[in-house]
C-alpha cells in the first residue's frame, strides 16, 4: 500500500492534476488499490517525463557535468547513471558531447590540431633519416681523422662506427615518456 495521490503530488511538488495526467499518459504507474509507491513513482517519473516547463513547481534534476566534459557517468562521454537516465540527463550529456565534438572540428579548422598517424609518421621518418646521417658519418670522416692522428684509415673507420653503433642501440633502448 502507498500513499495517496495528493501526498505523492505534495511529495513531488507537483499539482495532484499533474499526478494525474502522468498516470493517464503512463509516465507512472499506481498500485493496484489506486494509491501510489512513491520511490517507484519517482524513478519512472524521471525516466519518463520530459525537461519541466516553467511556472510548474516540479524540482529539475541537476545534472553535474565535469570540466573535461567526460559525461555524467564516467565512462566516456556518453555514459549515463546506472538504473536508467531522466530525459533531462540524456540531454544533457547530448548537448556536452555536441559541445566537445564542435570544440574539436573548430580546434581542426583553426590548424591547432594534428593528425596523430600522420605525426607518428613525421617523427619516425625524421628518426630514421638522423640514424642514417650518423652511420654514414664514420665513411666520410674517419679518413681525414685518420691522416690527422697518422693512424690506419680502416681502423678509425672501424672503431667510429663501432662506437656510433653502440651509442646508437642505447639511445634506442630508451623510451620517452609523454606527459
Amino acid at each position: 500500500m502507498g500513499i495517496s495521490i495528493r501526498a505523492y503530488a505534495r511529495h513531488r511538488g507537483v499539482t495532484d492534476t499533474a499526478v494525474h495526467k502522468a498516470i493517464r499518459a503512463g509516465r507512472i504507474t499506481p498500485e493496484a488499490d489506486g494509491t501510489i509507491d512513491a520511490d517507484r513513482a519517482d524513478r519512472e517519473w524521471a525516466r519518463n517525463s520530459d525537461v519541466p516547463k516553467t511556472g510548474t513547481r516540479a524540482k529539475a534534476a541537476k545534472v553535474a557535468v565535469p570540466e573535461g566534459g567526460t559525461g555524467v557517468g564516467g565512462d566516456g562521454p556518453a555514459a549515463l547513471p546506472a538504473g536508467g537516465a531522466s530525459l533531462l540527463q540524456a540531454r544533457t550529456v547530448n548537448e556536452v558531447v555536441k559541445a566537445q565534438t564542435n570544440k574539436v572540428r573548430l580546434a581542426r579548422l583553426k590548424g591547432e590540431l594534428v593528425d596523430r598517424p600522420q605525426a607518428i609518421a613525421h617523427v619516425f621518418k625524421l628518426a630514421r633519416s638522423e640514424r642514417d646521417a650518423w652511420l654514414n658519418w664514420p665513411a666520410r670522416i674517419s679518413a681525414q681523422m685518420a691522416a690527422k692522428l697518422n693512424i690506419d684509415p680502416h681502423t678509425m673507420h672501424v672503431a667510429l662506427e663501432a662506437a656510433i653503433r653502440e651509442h646508437l642501440q642505447e639511445l634506442g633502448e630508451l623510451r620517452p615518456r609523454v606527459d
